[in-house]
C-alpha cells in the first residue's frame, strides 16, 4: 500500500528590508524553524501560519509573505514516527515571511529562539537550515523584482 508521504510546513521569518536577520527556534540539539505537519484540509501556507502562531506567538497579520518564494526540501525519515516501518520520504515546504512591526516571542515548543545575522552563506544545519538560506540568498541575487 502507497502511503501518503508526510508533509511539514512553516516560515523562514527575517527583519529588515533589506534582511537584515532571520528567527530559528532552539531545539536541545539543533536549530529549527516553525514549522509542523499539515492537518486535514489546511492548505500548506495555513499550515505554515498556524505553525508560526503556535511556536512563536508571531500572527499572519504580523507578516508580508513572499508570494514567489517557496522552499521545498525531501528527506528520508523513520516510519516508526507514523505508525509504521522502515523510511519514508518527508516533504518539507517553507515560506518567506518579513515581520512588519515589532513582536513579542512566545516559546511554547522550543527551549529558546534567536535572531541570527544575515551574512550569507550560512553553516547552522546542514540538512534544512543551510540549503534553505542559500536558496534565499540566491533568489535575492537573481530576482531583480524580488519581493519582501
Amino acid at each position: 500500500m502507497d502511503r501518503k508521504k508526510p508533509v511539514s510546513c512553516g516560515f523562514l521569518v527575517v527583519r529588515g528590508q533589506p534582511i537584515q536577520s532571520f528567527l530559528l527556534m532552539k531545539h536541545p540539539k539543533r536549530w529549527d524553524l516553525p514549522k509542523g505537519h499539515v492537518d486535514p484540509g489546511e492548505t500548506d501556507l495555513q499550515c505554515a501560519l498556524r505553525e508560526l502562531a503556535e511556536e512563536t506567538g508571531i500572527e499572519a497579520d504580523a507578516i508580508e509573505v513572499a508570494p514567489e518564494f517557496l522552499f521545498e526540501h525531501r528527506y528520508m525519515v523513520s516510519q516508526k514516527r507514523y505508525g509504521g516501518k522502515g523510511t519514508t520520504e518527508k516533504i518539507l515546504r517553507i515560506f518567506l515571511g518579513r515581520l512588519t512591526r515589532p513582536v513579542e516571542i512566545l516559546l511554547t515548543e522550543h527551549d529558546g529562539y534567536e535572531w541570527f545575522d544575515w551574512s550569507p552563506p550560512h553553516q547552522i544545519q546542514e540538512q534544512t537550515i543551510d540549503p534553505l538560506l542559500a536558496a534565499l540568498d540566491h533568489y535575492l541575487k537573481t530576482q531583480s523584482d524580488a519581493r519582501l
